[in-house]
């Protein structure tokens, strides 16, 4: 396996607490996804969430490790081949999903269908729309992972917000210019 490429898997909750994906990511049918698209490592930073992923190891299986909360991930998304994100899209520009496109990482959104409000489900859909990232479930990330075709992607460009501000203004109910 040394001389295998390592190609690791970031996935990231922020400070929530979101068990469905991280178990999502720890079953069997996503692991068994990631290691057919080549993928050798798996990081989850898993927040304030209870359930806690297997760690696995071995030479046929996705290395595995986790955490809570570390005082920065940006390393661990800038050396990542793929981040998995809760749909965080935190307008101060810290927000992981824009963090992810702005590094211009393969970037999987799940949506948190237990949150009330499904504003971040829909910047996510048109953001997956445009072609930027990819959109999943919970229960769908498998299948997501097993049909993702990264060449498919279009790099999302930072300078021009105008268009991310008039699609949030739209989904808030403020006029648009």
């Amino acid at each position: 396996m040394a001389d295998r490429e390592h190609r690791t898997v970031f996935v990231t909750v922020g400070t929530t607490c979101f068990d469905a994906l991280v178990m999502a990511v720890d079953s069997p049918e996503v692991k068994k996804a990631l290691l057919q698209k080549g993928y050798s490592n798996l990081l989850i930073q898993m927040g304030r969430g209870t359930y806690v992923p297997l760690k696995v190891s071995g030479d046929a299986t996705l290395q595995v490790d986790h955490f809570t909360f570390s005082p920065s991930i940006a390393d661990n998304m800038r050396t990542a081949s793929l981040v998995i994100s809760h749909a965080d899209l935190a307008l101060a520009g810290s927000g992981s999903i824009f963090e992810t496109l702005r590094l211009g990482k393969p970037l999987i959104v799940v949506v948190n269908e237990d949150l009330m409000d499904n504003h971040q489900s829909e910047l996510a859909e048109e953001l997956a729309e445009r072609k930027h990232l990819f959109c999943a479930r919970p229960q769908t990330l498998g299948e997501t992972i097993r049909a993702m075709d990264l060449e498919t992607l279009v790099p999302y460009e930072p300078g021009d917000a105008k268009p991310v501000v008039t699609l949030i203004n739209r989904f808030l109910g403020f006029p648009v210019d």
